[in-house]
């Protein structure tokens, strides 16, 4: 029987890598080739971006103080952790809120309507009512007191189905939610569904997070906040000072972490580091604001005697006194 002559394409037998195997069970299986096979030359390697000690200076200088009151370009998802035995977290979440209304008011846009007169809405499920109580419409801002819509939840799924909706609102200014705890329905999922709502329909939301933990999460950036000193009035230095916070940034997409002390006492949102020994005199509006002859004068020795005079680090306590900012969400008890 004749033989089927092989095209001059297909290879040999000799050519072929053949298998052989090891005596004895559980060998391993090694294949051979009689010849090497071809292998493509090796890439070209890419010369690296090198830089210079002067350019990584400047960015590390501006990564240091990125984050700032008044930025226009604010994440449209922010996470605030605080506790329940005080209202920081929903002082700080308002505070943020207005900050960021005042900045898009600020804005030419010749289609927005001169003064921003859209809704608020502000989605508490029950836990966080029993916990932190309901926002006091008497100690809200002027302003947002004939705008604020309040939802109360009674499970954490319908607080997020609440949010969500409202994120799909274009007609709110924004949204505030309350969550106590770290419940089930809030997982990394519900997150990202309130990123991709709130970033789609342009409307900002600030979760604040009460008793819980910081798990896996895709808001854009995530704060620790908790009530501060406040310095003394500037007439009457028994008085209750006004709301302060230590707020500390520890997750951020296009900012670098940090900690600030923020107060809106005149309804502008600042924010200075925590440790200076002249916090008190240039926030406080006291001795310190005096200009010239003999309250310039006063001032300085006010300063000296409190820092480093005689009554030391005991007399630089008694110059604050704390507060925690409960006129902008007072506690109603149901």
């Amino acid at each position: 029987m004749p033989q089927p002559a092989l095209s001059p394409s297909a290879p040999a037998l000799a050519d072929l890598p053949f298998v052989s195997r090891g005596k004895g069970a559980g060998a391993s299986v090694r294949v051979q080739a009689s010849k090497p096979h071809l292998t493509a030359p090796p890439l070209p390697a890419l010369p690296l971006p090198t830089l210079s000690a002067q350019e990584i200076a400047e960015i590390s200088k501006a990564r240091e103080g990125r984050w700032r009151p008044g930025l226009s370009n604010q994440p449209l998802h922010s996470e605030i952790f605080a506790d329940t035995s005080d209202a920081s977290g929903a002082s700080v979440a308002l505070a943020l809120a207005r900050d960021a209304l005042r900045v898009a008011a600020e804005k030419d846009d010749p289609l927005s309507e001169a003064e921003d007169r859209r809704h608020v809405l502000w989605v508490q499920e029950r836990g966080a009512i029993e916990r932190s109580g309901r926002p006091y419409l008497h100690g809200l801002p002027p302003e947002l007191r004939e705008r604020l819509i309040h939802v109360e939840a009674k499970t954490p799924e319908d607080a997020l189905f609440a949010l969500e909706e409202g994120l799909r609102c274009r007609d709110l200014a924004c949204v505030i939610g309350e969550i106590l705890g770290n419940p089930k329905a809030l997982d990394f999922t519900a997150s990202r569904r309130l990123s991709l709502a709130a970033e789609k329909h342009d409307v900002a939301l600030w979760m604040v997070r009460l008793d819980a933990q910081a798990e896996l999460s895709s808001a854009r950036m995530r704060w620790r906040v908790e009530p501060a000193p406040s310095p003394h009035p500037r007439w009457n230095p028994k008085a209750l000072g006004a709301p302060n916070w230590k707020a500390e940034l520890f997750r951020a997409r296009s900012h670098a972490p940090g900690e600030w002390i923020l107060d809106d006492d005149d309804t502008t949102l600042r924010a200075r580091k925590p440790g200076d020994a002249n916090d008190s005199f240039r926030s406080g509006g006291g001795a310190g604001d005096c200009s010239g002859g003999l309250g310039t004068a006063l001032a300085r020795q006010i300063r000296q005697r409190y820092t480093t005079g005689k009554t030391g680090a005991a007399g630089a306590r008694h110059m604050v006194r704390a507060t925690v900012g409960r006129s902008l969400a007072a506690c109603a008890r149901v």
